[in-house]
């Protein structure tokens, strides 16, 4: 059966309805706690590799409120998999989730830092948020009915040359001497062929930058799924391409 045919044994209306609404408390959370000199932090795998008690909190609301509603659903969650928990993407309906993109932003009180989360059925993307509630960007998509930011329609820039590009591209979170001298080479070799390049902190924002034509692409190697979940959808729908660096899918 086509993914077509799946999806029409699902209300997706309300699978979007329920994950909007929880999305908007999700960022009241941030929205209350990004101000906080007090926040608990945590290092994953080094010190610049981050997570707070309010990332914990915003991926346990979306979980705990999409369960109650959804039980047969499964979930990727960052935090959740960074615990321990398995990352395994099936055909069942899954949410795919980061809860705080951007989280050394969050902790230094920077105002670039979001929630995504999408929902995936067959394997491919249904349902995509990107919400940044301290600069109030809600970025939504969903499969065939286009792409908007603050309910309105969006779309790539269209642009076709590098010099007249901004791209977008991140330094990550890895302390590898040799994965930090390919970023410096690669901001190196593109510095003199762009018309600028810039860098938010959050891999889902800097996509939904390029969906609605802030930006012209973005680029980023060692990534997540959590990463790029919602976004792919959100480009996508806004008539961008997502391939990996080979151009495939």
């Amino acid at each position: 059966m086509s993914c077509q045919g799946v999806c029409e044994d699902y209300n997706i209306d309300l699978f979007y309805d329920t994950v909007l609404n929880l999305v908007k408390s999700a960022g009241e959370l941030i929205q209350e706690k990004i101000s906080s000199r007090n926040k608990f932090i945590e290092m994953k795998s080094n010190e610049i590799d981050l997570v707070t008690e309010t990332d914990q909190q915003v991926e346990k609301l979306l979980i705990d409120g999409l369960s109650e509603e959804f039980p047969q659903h499964k979930f990727i969650g960052e935090e959740s998999v960074s615990s321990g928990s398995q990352c395994c993407l099936t055909n069942v309906p899954t949410w795919i989730i980061d809860p705080i993109d951007g989280t050394m932003n969050f902790v230094h009180s920077f105002p670039h830092s979001c929630v995504s989360i999408a929902l995936f059925i067959n394997q491919k993307p249904e349902i995509g948020i990107i919400y940044n509630p301290m600069l109030n960007q809600l970025f939504t998509a969903r499969r065939g009915k286009g792409a908007f930011l603050n309910g309105e329609p969006i779309s790539v820039s269209g642009k076709t040359t590098l010099s007249d590009a901004l791209i977008m591209m991140e330094f990550g979170t890895s302390r590898d001497p040799e994965k930090g001298t390919v970023v410096l080479e690669n901001q190196k070799l593109l510095m003199p062929q762009v018309h600028g390049l810039r860098a938010l902190g959050s891999a889902a924002l800097d996509m939904a930058m390029v969906a609605c034509g802030a930006a012209d692409a973005y680029f980023e190697f060692g990534i997540h799924i959590w990463d790029i979940a919602a976004g792919e959808l959100i480009v996508k729908e806004a008539g961008g391409i997502i391939m990996d660096p080979s151009g495939e899918k």
